[in-house]
């Protein structure tokens, strides 16, 4: 993952302490003339919403790095986790996004 890896563990508990980030870092595969290499760093999230369903859990992540905040949005299907990061200045994007898709769903 290129931010961050889960915040939370497949038995459900949330575990803010064992968020881990990334930073750049002169090493690793790409060697010390750049590239794109990240070493890992504790984050704990900045704000943390979980909304739970009968199957499913979410949880929304506000984060911040190096790079910026993002809000890191996890799926956990009986542990089974699926996670994308969405840049803080694309959220209000998604938000109209998922607004027209809730439009629609209710004139159907």
């Amino acid at each position: 993952m290129d931010y961050y890896s889960d915040s939370y563990q497949a038995n459900d508990s949330y575990q803010t302490g064992s968020e881990e980030g990334y930073r750049p870092s002169t090493g690793g595969p790409s060697g010390p003339s750049g590239g794109d290499s990240y070493q890992r760093q504790n984050s704990p999230p900045l704000l943390t919403e979980k909304i739970v369903t009968e199957r499913k859990q979410f949880f929304l992540d506000l984060k911040e790095n190096n790079r910026g905040r993002v809000v890191k949005i996890t799926e956990d299907v009986r542990g089974r986790r699926d996670t994308i990061m969405v840049p803080i200045e694309v959220l209000q994007e998604f938000h109209d996004a998922l607004g027209r898709i809730l439009d629609y769903e209710r004139g159907l």
